[in-house]
Formats: structure tokens, sequence, C-alpha cells
């Protein structure tokens, strides 16, 4: 074995040069170049759309019935002609726009007035009952558990109030908490007519008491203004509403849907201090 010690190794002979060995590393750098000036595209003679050019094919889509025939929409659409308690020229005027895009405004925004009693609404226990109204039992402290849930959508025998005895013939069983209750005010047609009608049909004062005393329903829904009859309208509000544990809801569509078991779906507004509310109310199959 021969002696090694590292500097007396031999040095490795240099490569002979050859062009390609420095290609890129030999050539000059080249000199930074300004940046291309922006130049706006070319834009072609452009003529704003008239508003009717802007609307000629958008058709809105209004509806009853959604989801292949499975959600109905029983809420009646709130119109000036829409009937309203004890006018007889309808609801009238309720909607304005005070901020309009097309006098200068960034959007519109529109504002509405109306009695919470107008169309499709809600009854809290306040509205009958002063003592209630005072200590706060308004729309907002409704149980939105008793307004959604499953329920019966029933025909009232026709040229009746509903009387104790209607409620008997009915046989609703026990344990079915929410009914709506179609009447004749459906076949009259009376939520599309702009005079209030005091002949409509309601819940009589025996009505009223044997519903509370003989069911398990804590919502009632009515197609009129009114759950009572003119003739009862006071004390057949205050027998279904004294306990605080029925909603009543009024003023539904309930036109061209079959009778039967659907799920109930009523939404009223929060409204802080309101004895009644517009509410948003539909069926599912």
């Amino acid at each position: 074995m021969g002696f090694y010690h590292p500097q007396l190794r031999p040095k490795p002979k240099p490569k002979p040069w050859h062009p390609s060995s420095c290609y890129f590393s030999c050539l000059p750098s080249p000199p930074p170049q300004p940046p291309a000036p922006l130049t706006p595209p070319s834009l072609a003679p452009w003529t704003p759309l008239s508003p009717l050019q802007k609307t000629a094919n958008l058709f809105p889509i209004r509806r009853e019935v959604y989801g292949d025939g499975r959600i109905f929409d029983i809420t009646h659409r709130y119109t000036g002609d829409m009937p309203s308690m004890g006018s007889e020229n309808g609801l009238g005027q309720f909607l304005r726009l005070p901020e309009s895009m097309k006098n200068g405004s960034f959007a519109n925004i529109s504002e509405m007035k109306l009695i919470t009693h107008t169309g499709t609404h809600v009854d809290a226990p306040g509205h009958y009952y002063d003592h209630y109204f005072d200590a706060g039992f308004d729309v907002d402290t409704l149980d939105l558990e008793v307004l959604n849930g499953p329920g019966l959508l029933i025909d009232v025998p026709r040229g009746t109030n509903i009387t104790a005895e209607v409620m008997k013939s009915l046989h609703i069983p026990k344990g079915v908490r929410r009914v709506l209750f179609r009447t004749e005010n459906t076949d009259r047609r009376l939520m599309f007519k702009k005079q209030s009608d005091t002949s409509f049909v309601g819940f009589t004062t025996d009505g009223a008491k044997w519903l509370v005393d003989n069911t398990d329903i804590k919502l009632i829904g009515i197609d009129y203004l009114a759950v009572a009859a003119w003739s009862d309208l006071v004390p057949a509000h205050l027998v279904l509403l004294e306990s605080r544990e029925i909603i009543i809801v009024e003023g539904l569509k309930l036109d061209d849907i079959q009778p039967g078991v659907y799920s109930i779906h009523c939404l009223p507004l929060r409204l802080l201090g309101a004895e009644g509310s517009p509410a948003r109310c539909i069926l599912i199959k």
C-alpha cells in the first residue's frame, strides 16, 4: 500500500473549451425594456337600451303551486283591490316607491302602509284582550312549533256557520293540532272581491267553545278576514284567544287544493308590540 497525501493528489486536467459550454452564461443580458403602454380596447358605438328593449324578454313567473304539485302557496297576493274589513273600496294604495332609480336613486326602495290584519294574517292574544296587549302578548310571542307542522285541510258543510253541531259532524280526531277550515267563503271567492262582506262564514260562539273543550286544535285557519262570524265577531274571538294557546290564521287561499293531511307552515313577521301580522303560509304534501 503506497503513501497518500491529499496535497500530493494529481490535479485534474482542465476540459477543452467549447462554445456550447457558455451558451447562456457568456451572452450579455438584454437591456430592460419599458412596459408596453396600456391601450383601451376598441369600442363599437354604443346606444343605451330603451326601457321597452330592456324588458322585452323578461317575463316574471307568478305561481300558486311549486315542486311539481307538492307545495301550495295558500297566501293571498297583496293588491290594492283585495278586501279590507269595513271598507267598500278594498285595501287601496298601500305600496309606494319613495326611492326610484328612474328618478336618480341608486336603488329602488318601496315602503308599505297597511293594517296588520290585512290579507293572509295571524291574530295574537292581544287582538281582543287589552290586558294581554299591555302585557306584551304580541305576534313575536307566538309559538313557531304551533305554526308549523302536520295538520288537516277540511271542507265545512255549506250554508251554515261553524256551530257546535257542525264541529261535531266533522269528526276531527283527537291529537290533531292544526286544522284549516275551508268554507263557502272560498266558493264565493270573497277574498277576491274588493268590497268587504259581512255575510262570510265563521265560527259562532258555541262552535268556538266546542272546539276549545273537545279538541286538541291549537292552530285554526279560515278562508276570510275573520275566524268568527260577523254576528259573533267579538265573543267567538274571546273564546278562542282566552287561553293564549290557540293561534288564529285568517284570510287563507284554499281554492283548488284537495282536502287531506298536509304539512302546514305559517310565518308571521316579528312585529314587536303588534297584535296581528301578515304571514306567508304554505302547504306541503
